[in-house]
């Protein structure tokens, strides 16, 4: 049974079809590159993925669980999404990082946030033992300050991860772009995501700042992450990926390793695509 699992999803927008019955599988562990040319459907797909849409239909499975079915996803309220979203981590093409915030502090924020949710389930177990109020008091504190040391602690981890640790007290502005999105990296590790997912992670960047932010991304799959890419750099999904998607009009039109697809693609409209796009082999 694969990690990850989507069955027949569609999406539409008004009259226009985006998705066309989408059958994707990956296994843990494993880095899918999703390619394909503007308006192909690959950004709809990510985002129905994260739970930032919604498949008109469809199935997705994660760990042999359901995680999302269109026959019952309108029972879904805010809660069950917002845990839902928890097993992905998105990284957007424009960082979307808090301009108000430092780095160390967009880092644990959401985390910090999730903690709050944490500390109301807590104490109603607390309540359900019956426990004075003082000693409830004193066993949320002292877990709010465990956990707290928890969140600074993998912050500063994932500083180093990501080469930033100088920058941890610097804001957005003060940072390059290249800094930036490897920061939003970081955020969305923060949260342990199952599936890490990258929406053209360096579209917004200068050639010379791509560099960077890949080698990060490189390094995380030598740590047998799994991810989900969209990107255009042909040359890196050559390099890092276990199977390569190449989606065309809302479909997936063909798949399968690396070699396979960017060497010796056998459809038409791949070959079309690879014909337009350099830099194929370097990374």
């Amino acid at each position: 049974m694969a990690y990850l699992e989507i069955k027949n999803f569609n999406k539409s927008f008004g009259n226009t079809e985006v998705l066309k019955g989408i059958d994707l599988e990956m296994e843990k562990g494993e880095v899918v590159s999703i390619i394909g040319s503007s308006g192909s459907g690959k950004t709809t797909l990510l985002r129905c993925i994260n739970f930032l849409e919604t498949a008109d239909n469809g199935q997705m499975l994660l760990d042999g669980d359901i995680l999302f079915d269109s026959e019952t996803a309108k029972k879904d309220n805010d809660a069950i999404l917002r845990e839902k979203r928890l097993n992905f981590g998105l990284v957007f093409q424009s960082f979307n990082l808090f301009p108000q915030y430092s780095v160390i502090k967009n880092i644990t924020l959401a985390p910090t946030l999730l903690l709050n949710d944490k500390l109301k389930v807590y104490k109603k177990q607390l309540k359900d033992q019956k426990l004075s109020s003082h000693d409830i008091k004193a066993k949320l504190h002292d877990f709010k300050e465990e956990q707290k040391k928890i969140i600074d602690a993998d912050a500063e981890e994932l500083l180093v991860k990501i080469g930033l640790t100088e920058k941890r007290d610097n804001y957005p502005c003060e940072l390059s772009g290249g800094q930036c999105q490897r920061v939003a990296i970081a955020r969305a590790l923060a949260l342990k995501p199952k599936i890490l997912c990258f929406d053209e992670p360096t579209s917004a960047l200068d050639p010379e700042l791509t560099g960077e932010v890949l080698k990060v991304i490189k390094s995380l799959k030598d740590e047998d992450r799994t991810m989900i890419i969209v990107t255009h750099e042909m040359g890196f999904a050559k390099n890092v990926s276990d199977k390569i998607v190449f989606m065309a009009d809302g479909v997936i039109e063909e798949a399968g390793n690396p070699v396979q697809i960017i060497e010796n693609p056998k459809s038409e409209k791949l070959k079309a695509f690879l014909h337009g796009v350099s830099n194929k082999d370097g990374e």
